[in-house]
C-alpha cells in the first residue's frame, strides 16, 4: 500500500519514509501524545547522560576511544553534554552567589567583573576553552592518528568529566564561599582536574607506554595554559578590564 508521507510528500510504502524517515502514522496530538513524548525524552535524555558520566568515571579514555570509533548509541553527545553540566553548574553557581575570585587583589583587574561575566558565561568559557586544550593535545599527540576535530571530542569528553566534579562538590563550594578556604578549594579542583586528564589521556592513547602518554600530556597541558594565558589578556585589554 502507498503511503503519502505527511511531513515531505513522498509517495512511499512500509512504515517509514524513505526520504525523511517519518514514521507512516502519525498519532493525534492531544494530552497523552504530550505526557508519553515527555517520558520519552526525559528517559532517553537521563539514560544517555548517566550512561555517558559512568563511563567517564570508570573507563573514561577507553569508552572515548570507542565513540570516535563509532560506538555512539547509548552516548548522549559531547557538546550537547558539556553544555547541560556547564549551563547546570553556572546556574547553581550565580543562585548561591558563589565567589572564586574573592582572593584575586590586583588594582588591574575587576575580579567582580570576573566574577560575574563567569558565572553568566560559565557554558560558554568551557565550550570555548575546548578548542584551546585542542590545540595542546594535537601539537603533541598527532603521530597518534587521530585529527583535530576527534581530539576536539576527547577534549569535550574531558571537559564533562572536570565540570561533573565540580557538580558535585557544590556542597564544599557553598561552605567555603567567601572565607579563606576558597583558594583551596580551587587548587584542590585544578589539581583533580589535572589527574582526570592524565588518566583518561593514558587510557585513550593506548599505544603508546603509560609514562610517554603522562609526559605528552604535561606537555600539552602547558601549550593549553601558555595559549589560554595569551587569550584570557587579549580579551581583559581589549574589554577595558585590564
Amino acid at each position: 500500500m502507498e503511503i503519502m508521507c505527511k511531513n515531505c510528500h513522498q509517495i512511499f510504502t512500509g512504515h517509514y519514509c524513505n526520504n525523511c524517515g517519518q514514521p507512516a502514522e502519525t498519532h493525534k496530538i492531544n494530552i497523552h501524545f504530550l505526557w508519553h513524548d515527555i517520558q520519552h525524552g526525559l528517559l532517553h535524555f537521563d539514560k544517555g547522560i548517566l550512561y555517558s558520566l559512568k563511563q567517564l568515571f570508570t573507563r573514561p579514555g577507553h569508552s572515548i576511544r570507542e565513540f570516535i570509533e563509532g560506538k555512539r548509541v547509548r552516548h548522549f553527545k559531547p557538546l550537547s553534554l558539556v553544555v547541560v553540566l556547564a549551563t547546570l553548574y553556572g546556574v547553581l553557581y550565580h543562585y548561591f552567589h558563589i565567589n572564586t575570585f574573592d582572593s584575586v587583589k590586583s588594582p588591574n583587574i575587576d575580579s567582580d567583573y570576573l566574577n560575574e561575566f563567569f558565572a553568566t558565561h560559565f557554558s560558554w568559557v568551557t565550550v570555548a576553552s575546548i578548542p584551546i586544550y585542542t590545540i595542546g593535545t594535537y601539537l603533541v599527540f598527532r603521530k597518534q592518528g587521530y585529527n583535530f576535530v576527534e581530539l576536539f571530542v576527547l577534549n569535550t569528553f574531558k571537559a564533562a568529566q572536570r565540570i561533573a566534579v565540580q557538580l558535585l562538590t557544590i556542597p564544599a563550594l557553598i561552605l567555603f564561599n567567601h572565607t579563606s578556604h576558597i583558594q583551596q578549594y580551587s587548587y584542590t579542583m585544578y589539581i583533580i582536574g589535572i589527574v582526570l586528564i592524565f588518566w583518561t589521556n593514558i587510557q585513550f592513547f593506548n599505544k603508546i607506554s603509560k609514562t610517554k602518554a603522562f609526559f605528552l600530556s604535561i606537555l600539552s597541558h602547558l601549550i593549553f595554559l601558555f595559549c589560554f594565558l595569551i587569550l584570557t589578556a587579549i580579551v581583559l585589554v581589549l574589554s577595558g578590564k585590564f
